[in-house]
């Protein structure tokens, strides 16, 4: 069978990695093996290596920031790849083309080869290759099949390089050392803020999450680095000198001034008068509400500046303004309904963030609808929303990852109070009470927590409007 003959749509691509073991339920140590990716892409010919890269990643703020990069690379008039997750609407949202979904075609014969990959090539080398088969035979101490993280970054590799994409901007999937995208040889490498998270994976001290992420970092490339707290800072200081990196540290070589916030979006000025970007004062508008998004646009267009230089200011300005990402403090009502906002904040900073810009825009005493994974500090967030709101509905963050909205109920009701706090688990019908107690009181909603909460409500809402 040919390559084309596989699949007749990107829904079966999709529906096929599906398949395999799926990461983000259920990960094993052994499933981070960087070794792994390397041979799967020395097999296909290292699709990663067809096209120069930016390479991103951190605890908060890494999918705007990748959104951003690639909005602005796009506007600039380069074929642009970006890879990124989780998706909010469609899964193709992960693997996209010029701010876009790739052509049909492109996922079809892209998901073939790598299904010849997995049914044919990968089985021969296993056969004749020890270094292979002590990889993926599935007997072996360390062996295992492909898993679905690694196959979806070898399908975006795969996809830029059959469309002869100009530029690739990937994010992270989890840490940085051992994801499937630390292939990559970037032109520049972002880190956006550090949290504890995924310490069961990442480690349980700053300094030990920050080493993961720091792992991308490759030698002699640059890393354009959010604000840290010191624990942070030392490590990356530390790993850029090693690699012989120039770390450019954006509170101290960037200055943000008139940023204004509003319902529609955020407006800055950026001053970059660092020898290396010599970029003056210039205002920049991002149709996203949120301080913290003027902070993300900063590091994107460093970013930009040290990678691509020729790229003008205007240039930039006209890439952000058209930017669109879901699920990103986005406002899903109708105009005559009071606001309903979703977005994806899923650690302590972000939804702090989060909230902090919400009741600035919309006032206290309103509704949240929350739900977040096993793995979070749901604790912490409840002690960081609860004072801000009169209803709080804790229901369940789909089922893609492991959570237990009896605990999150358990954490907000201590800390709210049982009054105001009620478990819904059926994320339809807490969504039914968010907006009926919505509409009754005129009160605007926040759903917040995980993205892939926000996806399912976005979907609810939107379906009840249409």
């Amino acid at each position: 069978m040919k390559n084309t003959e596989y699949f007749k749509s990107s829904a079966e691509v999709f529906d096929w990695l599906s398949s395999f073991i799926n990461l983000e339920r259920g990960q094993k140590p052994k499933s981070f093996r960087l070794e792994r990716m390397e041979a799967l892409t020395e097999l296909t010919g290292h699709p990663q290596r067809c096209a120069p890269s930016i390479h991103i990643a951190g605890s908060k703020g890494k999918g705007s920031v990748t959104t951003m990069l690639a909005a602005i690379l796009t506007e600039a008039g380069l074929r642009t790849a970006r890879y990124m997750s989780p998706h909010v609407i469609d899964i193709r949202e992960r693997i996209c083309m010029d701010g876009s979904f790739f052509d049909e075609e492109i996922y079809c014969s892209s998901g073939g080869e790598l299904r010849h990959l997995t049914e044919t090539l990968l089985p021969e080398a296993i056969n004749i290759q020890p270094s292979i088969t002590s990889l993926f035979n599935p007997e072996a101490p360390d062996g295992a099949e492909p898993t679905f993280w690694e196959l979806l970054t070898l399908l975006f590799f795969m996809c830029a390089r059959r469309a002869k994409c100009g530029v690739m901007v990937a994010e992270t999937g989890m840490g940085g050392r051992l994801d499937s995208t630390n292939v990559l040889d970037p032109l520049v490498s972002v880190i956006t803020l550090i949290e504890l998270e995924h310490t069961s994976f990442l480690g349980n001290t700053i300094e030990a999450v920050a080493s993961e992420k720091a792992g991308i970092i490759k030698k002699g490339k640059p890393l354009i680095l959010a604000k840290q707290c010191d624990e942070a800072l030392q490590v990356f200081k530390k790993t850029t000198q090693e690699k012989n990196s120039s770390l450019f540290c954006i509170p101290e070589i960037a200055e943000l001034t008139n940023i204004n916030v509003t319902s529609q979006g955020t407006s800055f000025t950026l001053s970059i008068p660092h020898s290396s970007f010599q970029m003056g004062n210039s205002a920049f508008y991002i149709p996203i509400p949120g301080k913290v998004q003027a902070e993300n646009a900063a590091l994107a267009i460093a970013a930009i500046k040290t990678a691509f230089p020729q790229i003008s200011a205007d240039v930039i300005r006209n890439g952000l303004a058209n930017l669109k990402i879901p699920a990103r403090f986005e406002n899903i009502s109708r105009d005559s309904q009071p606001p309903f906002v979703i977005d994806g904040a899923h650690t302590p900073e972000s939804l702090r963030l989060c909230v902090e810009t919400f009741c600035s825009l919309y006032g206290e005493g309103n509704i949240l609808i929350f739900g977040c994974a096993a793995d979070k500090d749901a604790s912490e967030m409840a002690r960081i929303a609860s004072p801000h709101f009169s209803k709080i509905i804790i229901t369940t963050p789909g089922n893609f990852k492991v959570s237990s909205p009896e605990e999150v109920y358990s954490a907000f009701s201590k800390t709210a109070g049982e009054e105001k706090t009620e478990l819904i688990k059926d994320t339809k019908e807490a969504v039914k009470q968010a907006l009926n107690y919505s509409h009754k009181k005129n009160l605007p909603v926040l759903g917040t927590g995980s993205f892939y909460l926000v996806s399912e409500i976005r979907k609810i809402v939107i379906s009840n409007d249409d």
